[in-house]
């Protein structure tokens, strides 16, 4: 039987906006109910789940009688459904769903903190907020932030604890989608169109609702400034208007309400993202900044405030420009930088880009959450450094059935958890004393056949996704063609390269990564970072173990198998990681090099690239 989980929030922009995919990737593991205050039946049906809907008036401020009531609801909710899970997200729900829970005793209680109301507050009103906050953490057994450094200050504020709470791989509740979130010339043209908008025009962009935390009337002041001095430039405002501002907004921009536009609440804000130039966002408060991101997967560089998360959605100075909150003139003069320096526009936005489809996969995120969730199920969140963070998780997948005939799933083995790093580490070191003479002899070969540099270098993910610096023996030559363009593999690859991959003598050097921890004798194979944001949610799951010299699908047809078999079979290697797999694989990995196995592709010097195709429909 699958596991039973329940999410817990107040809005269904909540569950638009964050938590579609998640509540997707869980469905094959467990049987979801997401509670919503909501008045349409076919909400979850209109969003493509099988989810079962439970309406609840949850309202965003206090309403005692209300609140009463709907943890009322929840508990008798809980107590009947018997749930194994129970995420909330937000604070109110994140309120009733935790103590409710707790008072069911629900033994995985998970709250995902996404900014603190009361961070810009003071006096009593702080001090009552920030206690309900420390009464979400203490009944939750698990706390989730959605940025690196709003955990630190959650902890700093003696919120929640360090060994309690985690960060999903580098920051953001949901990742960015980079199907959805692209440049798109069509909508920017249409969009600029519909709003008259010249092409020439440099376009700011604010999306988020319209509230005074969110400092729309400094970025209004600022744009009032900014269009004095620069008649090319628009301000384009989406989202729904909580505080009813509009109207301040227009009377601080009054000289210039032909370049200030509304688009209020939209469900495809990458439509105006793809129109514009500049995300503008001068919070006082923010969990992360996920509009960032999105922005950046788009091409946009960021404007924003120097505060705790948004930090860690803008790098200062190459993926956008931070200002101080609140600070009037400090926006106006970095709007400037990038409204009057077109090619420092386009070097942030190529920079922010990249970031976000690096560090900030949707699908990435997702196979961490489902990953935290096994990991809490069975009680085995990794510490590091003295706190519980998860990384490009890759366990994404991993099936919650009690009576799985995969128990190493749910609960690795004493191998998984430490053998096999002992083994790493004496066969590697044994393999290098060893193989000294060889690769002495090899590197002098290298040299005079191929050429310096001898070794290859390049970036891969390892464990979690985390990059490393994998080293092999370089086995192509720098040749070029007349333009200056690096020639196809199969004219690079010479006689004496094709036997360094024949044998796999050109992965010796992979040893001393073998040694440092960054990769495994066995295991998947560490391909491209550029893969990463391609992978299905089961697909990343590869990243769950430490890449491998060799793995199951080196010994199955190795780069003979397509794309999909060879993911299908290092997800399948995860879930049996042994100490009797890995002495078979190594075994039939000596007689695959003798044969001379499954060496490249028919046709091609070695594999295909990857394109997302099996990802994306897999």
């Amino acid at each position: 039987m699958k596991r039973r989980a329940c999410i817990v929030v107040a809005s269904e922009l909540t569950v638009r906006s964050f938590l579609v995919h998640q509540i997707l990737a869980m469905q094959e593991h467990y049987d979801v109910t997401v509670v919503v205050n909501t008045t349409n039946a076919r909400f979850l049906h209109d969003l493509g789940t099988l989810a079962s809907l439970r309406p609840l008036g949850i309202k965003r401020h206090v309403s005692p009688m209300s609140d009463l009531r709907c943890l009322v609801a929840l508990i008798r909710l809980m107590r009947t459904e018997r749930f194994d899970l129970v995420h909330s997200v937000t604070p109110k729900a994140g309120l009733l769903a935790m103590v409710a829970a707790w008072f069911t005793r629900i033994p995985v209680r998970v709250h995902f903190f996404t900014g603190q109301v009361w961070a810009t507050r003071t006096g009593i009103s702080r001090a009552a907020l920030k206690l309900l906050d420390k009464v979400v953490a203490r009944a939750a057994t698990f706390a989730l932030a959605d940025s690196p450094s709003q955990r630190e200050f959650l902890i700093a504020e003696g919120i929640v604890q360090g060994s309690k709470s985690a960060v999903l791989g580098k920051g953001s509740i949901c990742g960015v989608d980079p199907a959805r979130f692209r440049p798109d010339l069509v909508a920017r043209r249409a969009i600029r169109g519909s709003l008259a908008i010249p092409a020439h025009a440099v376009t700011l962009l604010f999306v988020g609702r319209l509230h005074r935390d969110k400092g729309v009337l400094d970025l209004a002041c600022a744009f009032a400034t900014l269009a004095d001095r620069r008649p090319d430039v628009h301000l384009l405002i989406v989202g729904p208007d909580e505080q009813n501002l509009a109207d301040a907004i227009r009377a601080r921009c009054s000289r210039h309400r032909g370049r200030l536009h509304f688009s209020g609440f939209t469900g495809r804000p990458e439509l105006s993202m793809a129109a514009s130039d500049i995300l503008c966002l001068p919070s006082y408060r923010e969990g992360f900044g996920s509009v960032i991101i999105e922005a950046a997967a788009v091409g946009l560089p960021a404007v924003a405030s120097r505060i705790y998360g948004v930090t860690d959605a803008v790098i200062d100075g190459e993926t956008g420009l931070l200002h101080d909150p609140a600070d009037i003139e400090g926006i106006v003069a970095q709007l400037e930088r990038l409204v009057s320096d077109p090619e420092l526009r386009r070097s942030l936005g190529t920079s922010a880009q990249r970031r976000a489809a690096r560090d900030f996969s949707q699908g990435a995120v997702t196979a961490a959450v489902l990953d935290l969730y096994a990991r809490l199920h069975t009680g085995n969140v990794p510490l590091e450094r003295g706190c519980a963070v998860v990384r490009h998780s890759a366990r994404a997948g991993e099936s919650s059935n009690t009576k799985s005939s995969t128990p190493s799933r749910m609960a690795p083995g004493l191998f998984a958890r430490g053998g096999k790093r002992v083994l790493d580490v004496v066969a590697a070191s044994v393999g290098i004393l060893l193989l000294l003479p060889l690769t002495a002899c090899l590197a002098l070969l290298i040299r005079l056949f191929l050429g310096s540099p001898v070794l290859f270098r390049q970036r891969r993910p390892g464990l979690h996704g985390e990059p490393f610096v994998l080293v092999k023996f370089r086995s192509m030559t720098n040749r070029r063609d007349a333009s200056g363009q690096v020639l196809p593999d199969d004219q690079r690859l010479t006689t004496f390269g094709r036997f360094l991959r024949a044998t796999s003598l050109d992965e010796i050097p992979e040893l001393w990564n073998v040694l440092v921890g960054d990769m495994s004798l066995v295991g998947p194979r560490p391909l491209l970072m550029e893969y990463l944001p391609l992978y299905t949610p089961v697909q990343a799951r590869r990243h769950a173990v430490r890449p491998g010299i060799t793995g199951l699908a080196q010994v199955n047809g190795r780069n003979g198998l397509s794309w999909e078999k060879r993911f299908e079979l290092d997800v399948e290697y995860v879930d049996r990681c042994s100490l009797v797999l890995d002495a078979a694989i190594l075994a039939r990995t000596a007689a695959a090099v003798i044969l001379q196995q499954g060496i490249r592709q028919p046709g091609r010097a070695t594999v295909d690239y990857f394109q997302g195709n099996v990802a994306r429909h897999g």
